[in-house]
């Protein structure tokens, strides 16, 4: 097992009610990004407490680090984790899977955009599961240079993007485009509501704007909506949602300040700032939240402790 550099410093502050019934994880990395996986526990989906790590390490791509992780649980129980593995060059991401969140499978190099020689980039792999079609979906924003429309971005910052499916992270379908909004695209995170309601957050990374918006579909692989107007300020990126009670939290990054924020909604259509409610370590960066049942979320923290 990996050494773990960052203890639990306050054990009472990650330890569930004793009726809840759920906990949240938030998988994340730190500059400089060759550091591995990270994760932080909370009981309520506000104050997060640093879990240490890294409890996985980069070694796949060109660059070999370990940016924007993005893990989802199969049905199985299994957790599966892409990443960004270089800044550029790079045509896949890493992927890499867990029954218990601390010893993983060895790194693998997904290769998704080699039909496109051109491709500058793939960046922020996101994973989710399909319940409807038994099926993962794997989304990230590439860079194909005088393909797409394009506003005041070079022709090397002027993402779309694509998606690939898999049942099993042996085979891939064929990768295809995922969401042409008539700008340059990133940082997607994919939210289902009820079934035949879907929610897509987004960073709208032209210029002026570098923002986060939504939009919606009946299907997990769109058509999407027109994107909505910004939800959050200006140089904001890297979202990531759950749900609270009634309240949907998304969670994005000033990445100019080196700080996080938060909106929370019901409907996806108002939205109140919730960033002085919400807490998280410092130097926290891009990743994703997911939930795990109390009883998994106790055992993590004993294994942790021994």
């Amino acid at each position: 097992m990996k050494k773990i550099y960052l203890l639990l410093v306050i054990n009472f502050l990650v330890l569930l009610p004793c009726n809840a019934q759920e906990a949240y994880l938030f998988a994340t990395f730190r500059e400089p990004q060759q550091d591995g996986l990270l994760l932080a526990g909370s009981t309520d989906g506000y104050h997060w407490q640093s879990l240490g790590g890294p409890f996985n390490t980069p070694g796949v791509g060109t660059d070999k680090i370990m940016r924007d992780p993005s893990v989802c649980q199969g049905p199985d129980g299994t957790f599966y984790m892409v990443w960004t593995s270089s800044w550029t060059k790079d045509k896949g991401f890493g992927y890499a899977s867990s029954k218990d969140l601390i010893h993983w499978t060895p790194s693998k190099y997904i290769e998704v955009m080699k039909y496109e020689p051109t491709t500058v980039n793939t960046w922020a792999p996101e994973v989710f599961y399909d319940d409807v079609h038994k099926q993962f979906i794997i989304m990230w924003a590439s860079t194909i240079p005088y393909r797409f429309e394009k506003g005041q971005e070079a022709e090397d910052n002027n993402h779309r993007m694509y998606y690939c499916t898999t049942k099993d992270f042996k085979t891939f379908s064929k990768t295809k485009l995922f969401l042409d909004p008539k700008f340059s695209v990133i940082d997607c995170v994919l939210l289902k509501r009820a079934p035949k309601d879907y929610v897509l957050i987004l960073k709208d990374n032209t210029r002026p704007e570098r923002d986060v918006k939504v939009a919606f579909a009946k299907s997990p692989l769109g058509p999407f909506t027109t994107p909505s107007a910004a939800i959050t300020p200006h140089f904001t990126e890297g979202p990531t949602v759950t749900k609270v009670g009634d309240d949907y939290l998304i969670y994005f990054e000033f990445y100019k300040d080196k700080r996080y924020g938060a909106v929370k909604t019901r409907d996806f259509k108002s939205f109140t700032d919730a960033t002085n409610e919400v807490s998280l370590p410092q130097g926290h960066k891009h990743g994703t939240i997911f939930k795990v049942s109390a009883k998994f979320y106790d055992q993590l923290l004993k294994n942790l402790n021994k």
